[in-house]
């Protein structure tokens, strides 16, 4: 017979030889000196907190594995109840990404990875979820952000209060969100353009350079610490985020 057909599940195939490969190798420690060893490549990777495998992601060609994983390694630092010490990883270069979701098939291969479905990595809810119900379980309730880890980067030690936002918001392995003028809401709100700030002493953490900008400001600007967050907003009815959220005043202006 001169005719057959054949059909090639590609997806089966290398979902099969790649979770193969990462089941052979050793995970290593999550640190910014092995992130940085790394090509700065598209690829996928493994988080396991304690030995147990905790999420599964993937990295594109503008974000690669290097600058992913080196992300991770400074987002662990800035939680509390987490060790980065206690996080090791693999990661596998891709070179060519097919159109399927390599990601998703992966963790449905090693049956849903706790942090895949915790929020790990969740990018900002916006303005619109500051105030919503907080999920007790999740990533963000278990190992909130610390305020008061010493900076890692440099800030400017004067100057306005919005060119200070700024620096954190670039340094921060976190989001950090401040009021801006709609509708672009790329201009930072006027008060901190127009409000000058000098830090003292070193070493900083994200509180004391807050409680001193807050300071700077008029009546009714308040700096929050959400669990995953950062907000700088007026808050003329002074909500103090205790309920919902879990999130806690770390200045206000009066």
């Amino acid at each position: 017979m001169a005719f057959v057909e054949f059909e090639f599940n590609l997806s089966e195939a290398l979902l099969t030889r790649l979770v193969a490969l990462l089941n052979g190798m050793q995970p290593g420690p999550l640190t910014l000196a092995n992130a940085a060893a790394l090509p700065e490549g598209q690829g996928v990777y493994q988080l396991f907190h304690n030995g147990q495998l905790v999420y599964i992601g993937k990295t594109d060609s503008d974000a690669g594995l290097r600058q992913r994983l080196g992300r991770h390694v400074r987002s662990i630092q800035n939680r509390l109840n987490l060790n980065v010490a206690d996080v090791s990883f693999n990661a596998v270069r891709i070179f060519v990404f097919s159109a399927m979701d390599l990601e998703t098939l992966l963790i449905r291969s090693y049956g849903r990875p706790d942090w895949n479905y915790r929020g790990f990595g969740s990018n900002d809810p916006g303005r619109r979820r500051d105030r919503t119900r907080l999920n007790p379980g999740g990533f963000d309730a278990q190992y909130p952000i610390n305020a008061d880890r010493a900076l890692d980067f440099v800030i400017p030690t004067a100057g306005t209060v919005a060119s200070c936002f700024a620096a954190l918001k670039d340094g921060l392995p976190y989001v950090f969100r401040f009021e801006t003028i709609p509708p672009q809401n790329r201009i930072p709100h006027p008060d901190l353009v127009n409000a000058q700030m000098v830090l003292g002493d070193g070493p900083y953490t994200v509180r004391s350079v807050l409680q001193t900008a807050i300071a700077a400001l008029p009546a009714t600007w308040q700096a929050t610490a959400l669990p995953s967050r950062v907000i700088i907003y007026r808050e003329p009815d002074g909500y103090q985020y205790n309920t919902d959220e879990g999130g806690q005043v770390i200045a206000r202006s009066e």
